[in-house]
């Protein structure tokens, strides 16, 4: 599975990449969770603590020797197979590796990192053989066309809440504009059915389940400890785990 999660910031996407991650891997399997947001907080949620973990998109000197950079020839194609086993962490079964941020238009010539950072998404969701799930922006800067056939779902959190759901919103014509067909909605933060009635009636796609408003998940947050804790936050998303592979099988 090739999974990427959207939504507005703190909406919770974080939380559910952690749990689906921790899923997958006391089913067997080998997950490798990517960490594609600016202000990701996906190592915190994972219970990594006192871990000091520097992005690759700020690492410069890795990203000049790959990709090139000012004064030197730049790279179409630089080497980027052996990133995740060599900067990806390891808790329990579970490997993260945390990318950060594409610059954007204005930041200055971003072209060697992004360059070096589309060629990495391209590596881990064509070539890799494992669970793959990416904690990403809204804008999905990371994602292009020419990965995106790979990804298997595109699950977009939402909250009750028109920031959210006009985030959403954006996030599914984006998603569609790159070629990603298989786009979901998982709600979060819900306390009632009206609430996830107001999901549905404003945003017109499948919705795999949804996350109870949960106490121990946000303080879990505010401490920076793992999530995994929570049962009935992990019974919730077993849920939405099955819903998903069950979509996935009968749509192949």
């Amino acid at each position: 599975m090739k999974i990427a999660v959207s939504g507005k910031g703190g909406v919770g996407k974080t939380t559910l990449v952690a749990l689906l991650g921790h899923l997958y891997k006391e089913e067997g399997k080998r997950v490798l969770l990517v960490d594609a947001d600016t202000n990701g907080n996906l190592a915190s949620a994972l219970g990594y603590k006192g871990v000091q973990i520097t992005p690759i998109s700020q690492m410069k000197l890795l990203i000049e020797e790959r990709a090139g950079g000012a004064g030197s020839i730049f790279k179409l194609n630089p080497k980027v197979d052996d990133i995740p086993e060599e900067y990806s962490l390891n808790l329990k079964g579970i490997r993260l590796l945390v990318i950060g941020g594409i610059k954007r238009g204005g930041s200055g010539c971003a072209c060697p990192q992004n360059t070096f950072l589309k060629n990495l998404m391209a590596n881990l969701l064509l070539e890799r053989d494992e669970v793959i799930i990416l904690d990403m922006e809204a804008g999905i800067e990371h994602l292009g066309r020419a990965t995106a056939k790979a990804v298997e779902a595109m699950i977009v959190v939402v909250e009750p809440g028109m920031r959210s759901i006009n985030t959403a919103l954006e996030v599914d014509r984006l998603a569609k504009d790159i070629g990603i067909e298989k786009i979901f909605v998982v709600g979060n933060k819900i306390r009632s059915p009206g609430d996830l009635g107001i999901i549905k009636e404003k945003i017109q796609l499948p919705i795999l389940g949804c996350i109870s408003y949960n106490d121990g998940l946000i303080k879990a947050d505010l401490e920076g400890t793992a999530v995994f804790s929570e049962e009935k936050a992990l019974q919730e998303v077993a849920k939405i785990k099955k819903k998903l592979s069950h979509t996935e099988l009968h749509s192949k």
